[in-house]
């Protein structure tokens, strides 16, 4: 375990592999780990994947969702999706598939990964009950607790699991009034279950049955946020904050199992409340990883809305987010393209990197100086190798490209670094020329 190793002061070559990469001490990732601040989620039965850490004084990791649905099902167009969303800058995968044979699609994603894969294991629960023509309402938690550990053995890293989302929580919401309701797909799934069965949320009931399977496999809790406000005008309301109470008693629970675990945050948010958000979080579950979907910071951009994540993440990162779940141009309105998922990436990267500048992590201004120096040098292979994203870069570039090759069609001629390159030496003489 993960945790345990890093108690008895084991630099696992986990945590070797993440100091190398982040530039960081072998014992300060020791003491996070230790402490919960940060985690490296790796199944012990996922073995070809690089190790990569989330949380405190780490880079901004960005996850991509891919999966199918019952509409479009073609495990060869999500491998597509993997590799694209990898190549493109994505730290994770969520496979969230809910068509086709969902544990052949799960396998072959694993095995084709080299980076963590996480999954909503309640999706896939309520899927097999609906094919045994059982009702969501109907299927036992024994139902769900099996789906858990099947893809616990199959390598999976992290799991959403939505434990904080109890019958208070839920009353909660339901009595201040709420335009959206619950919009988190697991959230409105464990809601209907509670409702009909007039019991308390398995998940949450029992828990302790949880840490066990994720401990003994080493895979990581995401501890989902089921009541995430799905408009601006839920956010930050008495029934989010109380499940967010809840995640941080089961954050610490989980630490004296020895089990890894972050925290999900909200997902439509007003500018003017991020900041409070982010506080919010880590005051109440002690500097967990926290893992937000954007936050979205307007509800009328449909089409656009990787942009609109882009901004609320960049925002919820600079002020201790440590993880953001990309957003596509199709949130809302479709399953996304191939296309779709590159944009996201893309969308998230650019977000996640503005952040890093703002907490001052390792490499990340100095990313900036050496680009601001290969345009001052009119260097564009300099500036295409420092892009988060060289391919479109060229490509635009090359779409109009200059008769003068040191310039841009822009500005041309009337380059402004060109100009003041030809007048090196900045001798104004008496100023009374």
């Amino acid at each position: 375990m993960l945790i345990e190793n890093a108690r008895k002061g084991i630099a696992t070559p986990e945590i070797k592999k993440v100091a190398e990469i982040e530039q960081a001490d072998e014992q300060y990732l020791i003491n996070e780990i230790s402490a919960g601040r940060v985690i490296i989620p790796v199944n012990k039965n996922h073995r070809s994947i690089t190790p990569m850490g989330i949380g405190k004084g780490l880079r901004t990791k960005i996850n991509a969702n891919i999966g199918t649905s019952k509409d479009c099902i073609s495990l060869d167009e999500e491998l597509q999706k993997l590799d694209i969303a990898v190549e493109a800058g994505a730290d994770t995968i969520m496979d969230l598939s809910t068509g086709g044979d969902i544990d052949n699609i799960r396998k072959e994603v694993i095995r084709h990964s080299t980076v963590p894969i996480g999954t909503v294991p309640l999706y896939q629960a309520a899927i097999e009950a609906a094919r045994n023509k059982k009702a969501l309402v109907n299927m036992t938690a024994d139902d769900l607790f099996d789906v858990i550990e099947r893809q616990a053995e199959d390598g999976v890293d992290f799991v959403t699991v939505h434990c904080g989302l109890t019958s208070e929580a839920a009353t909660r919401i339901k009595r201040e009034g709420r335009i959206m309701d619950v919009v988190s797909r697991g959230g409105s799934f464990t809601v209907a279950w509670m409702i009909h069965n007039k019991q308390e949320n398995p998940l949450y009931a029992q828990y302790d049955r949880l840490l066990d399977i994720a401990r003994t496999y080493d895979m990581t809790l995401s501890l989902g946020d089921g009541l995430r406000p799905g408009c601006l005008a839920d956010a930050t309301d008495r029934g989010q904050i109380q499940e967010l109470i809840t995640l941080g008693e089961l954050f610490q629970r989980a630490l004296e199992k020895d089990v890894q675990v972050m925290i999900e945050g909200p997902g439509h948010v007003p500018i003017n409340q991020i900041v409070a958000n982010m506080q919010i979080q880590k005051r109440l579950c002690n500097d967990a990883p926290f893992y937000v979907l954007g936050p979205l910071v307007t509800d009328t951009a449909p089409g656009y809305d990787h942009i609109t994540s882009a901004i609320g993440g960049a925002i919820a990162a600079s002020h201790g987010a440590d993880f953001l779940c990309y957003v596509t141009p199709s949130e809302h309105l479709s399953l996304p393209t191939i296309d779709d998922v590159r944009e996201g990436v893309i969308a998230s990267k650019i977000a996640a990197h503005a952040a890093d500048i703002a907490k001052g992590v390792p490499g990340a201004m100095e990313r900036d100086i050496e680009m601001s120096k290969c345009r001052k040098n009119m260097d564009w292979e300099g500036q295409y190798r420092l892009c988060l994203d060289p391919k479109r870069a060229r490509q635009v570039r090359d779409s109009r490209a200059p008769v003068d090759s040191d310039v841009c069609t822009m500005c041309g001629e009337f380059c402004a670094i060109k100009v003041l390159n030809n007048e090196p030496d900045w001798d104004f003489g008496n100023g009374k020329g």
